[in-house]
C-alpha cells in the first residue's frame, strides 16, 4: 500500500507537471529590520534623489513579496475573472507580452499602475512600497548591484552592450529584443528572481525627490499625491546603470499614448 507521504509527493508532482505557473505565485518573507537605502558607498553613478553615499538607514517591518514577477498567464486569469482590464497587448505593440502566443511565462508588461493595483487586490495582495522593494532587491548586499560591481547578461536581462542573440544588431533583452520568461536568471539572496532587469516594477509610491528622507523618518508610504509613481529594477531594454539597486525610475501612472513595454510588477503583503 502507498502511505500518505508518498501520496502527497505524487499529488504535488502531478500539480507541478500539469499546472505550470502554479508555484510562480509563491512568496518570500523579508524579515523586519533596518537597511541602508539609496546610494551605495562605492557607486559613482548616483543621482541626487538617491541620498548621500553610503546610504540612509531605513527601518522596514516584515512583509512578504512575490518570488517572481507576475506573468502573462497569471494576469490573464484576472482578466477572465472580470477583475482586471486588458492592457495594451501584443496586437498593439510587439513588445507587449499579453496576447503573444509564446509568452505565457513572460512578465505581464505594458500595464498601467492601476492595472497592477487591481491584479494585486484580486489575489489578496498589494504593490510593495519603494523602501520594501529596495530592501528585497538588495538582499544582504550593500553594493550597487547584488552580484558584482558590474551588471551583464550573466546575471540579468538587460542591454549590456555586449551580449548578442537571435535579433541581429540588437542588444536589448540580451540580444532577443524582448523580455524573457520569469526566473531566467539566478535569484538573489532572498530567493527573489528578476528584481533587477527583465521588467521594471511598479511600486505603490508617489515619487518625491526627498522620498528616502521621508522613509528614514518612518513614513514608508511616501507622499499622499504626485504626478509620477516610482518604478524600480531596470528592464530588458535599459543599460546597466538603470539596474543599480538604488536607481529611482519614475513614470506617470497612466501611459496614455505611450507603451510601457518595459514595466511589469510583482505583489506584496
Amino acid at each position: 500500500m502507498i502511505n500518505n507521504k508518498v501520496k502527497l509527493f505524487l499529488l504535488l508532482t502531478s500539480l507541478i507537471t500539469f499546472m505550470p505557473g502554479l508555484f510562480a505565485a509563491s512568496m518570500t518573507t523579508i524579515p523586519a529590520g533596518t537597511f541602508l537605502m539609496g546610494c551605495s558607498a562605492d557607486d559613482p553613478s548616483c543621482d541626487a534623489d538617491e541620498g548621500p553615499k553610503g546610504g540612509t538607514s531605513v527601518f522596514v517591518p516584515a512583509f512578504q513579496i512575490d518570488t517572481h514577477e507576475v506573468t502573462v498567464e497569471q494576469y490573464m486569469k484576472c482578466i477572465k475573472a472580470g477583475k482586471c482590464n486588458r492592457p495594451k497587448d501584443h496586437a498593439r505593440n510587439q513588445y507587449c507580452n499579453i496576447g503573444a502566443e509564446d509568452r505565457q511565462h513572460h512578465p505581464a508588461n505594458c500595464v498601467d499602475w492601476q492595472d497592477a493595483v487591481d491584479y494585486c487586490k484580486h489575489v489578496g495582495k498589494r504593490l510593495p512600497n519603494e523602501a520594501e522593494w529596495e530592501k528585497a532587491a538588495r538582499g544582504t548586499t550593500t553594493s550597487r548591484y547584488p552580484w558584482v560591481e558590474k551588471a551583464n547578461c550573466r546575471y540579468a536581462i538587460l542591454d549590456d552592450k555586449v551580449t548578442t542573440g537571435s535579433v541581429k544588431g540588437e542588444g536589448d533583452g540580451c540580444g532577443e529584443d524582448r523580455t524573457w520568461p520569469v526566473g531566467s536568471r539566478a535569484p538573489n539572496s532572498f530567493n527573489l528572481y528578476d528584481m533587477h532587469g527583465n521588467a521594471g516594477e511598479w511600486t505603490s509610491t508617489w515619487y518625491s525627490k526627498d522620498g528616502i528622507e521621508q522613509y528614514a523618518e518612518g513614513n514608508l508610504a511616501g507622499p499622499d499625491n504626485g504626478k509620477q509613481r516610482v518604478v524600480r529594477g531596470g528592464s530588458w531594454d535599459e543599460d546597466p546603470p538603470n539596474l543599480r539597486s538604488s536607481f529611482r525610475n519614475v513614470k506617470p501612472p497612466v501611459s496614455g499614448d505611450k507603451i510601457y513595454g518595459s514595466i511589469g510588477f510583482r505583489c506584496a503583503r
